[in-house]
């Protein structure tokens, strides 16, 4: 048995009602998105056959209308050539296809009247189903949220982790330590020779290039 178990039931249906008295209320969304497209079809389905209904009638009347118009001229005919007798028959045939043709034009505006209550009662079932939708992608989106938050939580409470930070402080250490150990070594080092003419010659070049610049900027000091 579906949720709702007719359309006014889905029409009239407070959804956030209903789904905060549910117990699951992600499996009763898609419950109730199931029950409204299947509705939806079944009354498309009967709205055709409604629109099938009244191109019938609306054929019916015309040829109706066109027998009406055919006995009043046979009427006509008959009483120009003096047979009053089938005038009245003509006449008679005429009052009987009007009769139908009222009776059926009352059809035609009960199948109307039932094609717009139609037509509204889906306007407001699409609204339904999209509300219905677009609280089934509100918990998704929830639901993948609290997923990622979980996963998330508990890698950052996972031992693994803290054991492998820990290892890698160790390794920084060391890594310090060794680096100390190098730069140890350069401390009350004397320069080499070589070492001592390369810083000369830089020195040298950065003071030329500096009178240069002042030079070309007609700076002189």
């Amino acid at each position: 048995m579906g949720i709702f178990s007719r359309l006014g039931d889905i029409i009239n249906s407070n959804l956030n009602a209903m789904l905060d008295r549910a117990e699951e209320p992600e499996k009763i969304v898609r419950l109730i998105i199931q029950e409204m497209e299947d509705t939806l079809v079944e009354v498309r389905s009967a709205a055709a056959r409604a629109i099938a209904e009244k191109k019938e009638l609306g054929r019916r009347i015309e040829q109706m209308e066109a027998a009406e118009a055919d006995w009043q001229r046979k009427a006509e005919l008959a009483i120009e050539k003096g047979r009053e007798d089938l005038a009245k028959g003509a006449l008679l045939a005429k009052a009987e296809a009007a009769q139908t043709i009222a009776l059926m034009r009352k059809e035609m505006a009960l199948v109307d009247e039932s094609l717009a209550k139609t037509n509204e009662d889906l306007t407001r079932l699409d609204a339904k189903l999209a509300e219905a939708k677009a609280k089934q992608k509100s918990f998704d989106l929830r639901h993948s949220a609290a997923r990622d938050q979980y996963r998330i939580r508990t890698q950052l409470h996972d031992g693994r982790i803290e054991d492998a930070m820990a290892r890698y402080e160790k390794v920084e250490r060391k890594l310090d330590r060794l680096e100390g150990e190098v730069e140890a070594f350069e401390l009350g080092r004397r320069k080499s020779l070589a070492e001592e003419f390369a810083e000369l010659e830089a020195e040298s070049a950065i003071n030329a290039e500096l009178e240069a610049l002042k030079a070309k900027m007609g700076r002189k000091g």
